[in-house]
């Protein structure tokens, strides 16, 4: 996520914006930026152990809503093939559940603060 958040400032967010606004999203522009940030942040977030179960529940909502928009609006398969599926954002979803219902385990940050 940290990746994908960093991959939508440097690539020009206003693509993104504009992007969004072509799938029907209000405030594209805003949005992209929301939604960039939220995916660094809370990326670099997870990496560290810190904030995990807060920052894992965005970042699922944040996968469901792409699983939505890849499922519903790009009418993508499930499976990727010449377009891409969103089986990935299934994955990453899931995985970000499981954070949010376990946290970051004994090597995170949040468990050595709670010490």
């Amino acid at each position: 996520m940290l990746d994908s958040g960093i991959g939508k400032w440097s690539r020009g967010i206003s693509g993104t914006g504009r992007w969004f606004e072509s799938l029907g999203f209000p405030a594209p522009q805003l949005l992209a930026r929301f939604v960039a940030t939220v995916e660094a942040i809370c990326g670099l977030l997870l990496i560290i152990g810190f904030f995990t179960q807060v920052s894992a529940l965005l970042i699922m909502f944040n996968m469901f809503v792409a699983t939505l928009v890849q499922k519903y609006k790009l009418h993508a398969p499930f499976q990727g093939g010449d377009v891409q599926g969103y089986e990935l954002d299934i994955l990453l979803m899931l995985s970000a559940f499981t954070l949010v219902m376990t946290g970051g385990g004994s090597f995170s940050i949040d468990a050595i603060i709670s010490q």
